[in-house]
């Protein structure tokens, strides 16, 4: 994975680190960008293939739902197919929490909430075994009954108290290979919950907003709650919950990363609102551009610019980029003119020198 300096001035907060497959999470290790299949689990072929099509959007780590037995079964060979870690998703049954971490899962996350104490102590005994990462998913759908007796409902402080509750059980079995997330679709709630935890405990946070919706919501919601806890240094792996097609949840994972200047993956594609000074079709150049890049992992700031006056000055501090008028435009470099182009080859010549400037930052 091909990256520049990052250039983020943010202070993380102090966090444990743990090993989750060959994955650094927390300490100083980069912040982890991770999704979840929507396939059927049962069903390796187009499970595997779901996820190797999310590692090379740039998913790092997966989570798999099991419903039962069957799908606990299919782990090794999934496993067996795919290169990132492996997390299986626990709701109700702890038996598949035992099997999956028989089978050689990675990782598990349950909601200790839907599961009774005693059997949550049997999951930890042999996550402790098999040196199994858990993670503790606190969310308002599994809250303990009396936690949302006592607040009124799924607030930030049932949140907390109901993390804090499940830490201390897993330590009184000297259980700490522990990640914790306290999700919420309420995103003033999830980040008062973040916050309130991050000051209590050190253990790594798994940020996300559920039950996000579309792309859209999901992109608002996930950006503004990941977004702000990211930018107060809180937070070391992530999630953007869309609804459909998981693969649309990377992009915009690594967007909300670049924006902060925390991690530096993937294009960055800024296009000026157009005005009336705009004299070419802007929006379908944008749309091509980002439709070919999508996917690649090299960082590359491009700029896309209606306007030959005041675009290469705008635009300066993009690695490379395009300003258009009046069926022409000129390709800048760090805001200095580069060459002219006619309108008809923008898209080609612009790409020819993107992967150009790409291969020579290999070659240094």
């Amino acid at each position: 994975m091909t990256t520049v300096k990052d250039k983020s001035l943010i202070k993380r907060r102090k966090t444990r680190k743990i090993y989750l497959g060959n994955v650094p999470i927390g300490g100083d290790s980069p912040i982890v960008v991770q999704s979840m299949t929507n396939t059927d689990t049962r069903d390796v072929k187009a499970t595997v293939a779901q996820i190797k099509a999310l590692e090379k959007a740039g998913c790092e780590i997966i989570r798999i739902a099991l419903p039962d037995k069957k799908a606990a079964s299919c782990i090794p060979e999934i496993k067996k197919r795919i290169k990132i870690p492996l997390v299986a998703d626990i709701h109700f049954n702890y038996r598949l929490a035992l099997d999956a971490i028989k089978h050689g899962v990675d990782g598990i996350r349950i909601n200790p909430g839907n599961i009774e104490r005693n059997k949550i102590c049997e999951i930890v005994r042999a996550a402790k075994e098999r040196q199994t990462v858990i993670r503790i998913g606190i969310n308002s759908g599994s809250l303990q009954k009396d936690l949302l007796l006592k607040y009124g409902g799924a607030t930030a402080e049932a949140l907390v108290e109901s993390a804090l509750q499940n830490i201390e059980l897993f330590e009184e079995q000297g259980f700490d290979s522990i990640k914790l997330s306290l999700k919420s679709s309420d995103v003033p709630n999830m980040i008062e919950a973040y916050r309130a935890v991050a000051a209590k405990t050190d253990y790594p946070l798994h940020l996300g907003v559920t039950e996000a919706g579309s792309l859209m919501n999901a992109s608002i919601k996930s950006a503004l709650g990941i977004g702000t806890l990211l930018y107060e240094g809180i937070g070391d792996t992530i999630r953007v919950s869309v609804t459909g097609n998981p693969l649309s949840e990377i992009p915009v994972a690594y967007g909300i990363l670049r924006a902060l200047n925390i991690r530096s993956v993937g294009p960055d594609v800024v296009s000026c609102p157009t005005c009336g000074r705009c004299e070419i079709d802007l929006l379908k150049l944008t749309g091509k551009i980002e439709k070919t890049l999508a996917g690649r992992k090299d960082y590359l700031k491009v700029a896309l610019m209606g306007c030959v006056v005041n675009g290469p000055g705008e635009a300066a501090d993009a690695d490379i980029g395009l300003a258009g008028g009046k069926k022409q435009g000129i390709i800048f470099k760090k805001g200095k003119p580069y060459k002219k182009v006619k309108e008809n080859d923008f898209v080609k010549v612009l790409l020819e020198e993107i992967n150009m400037m790409i291969e020579e930052r290999k070659n240094i």
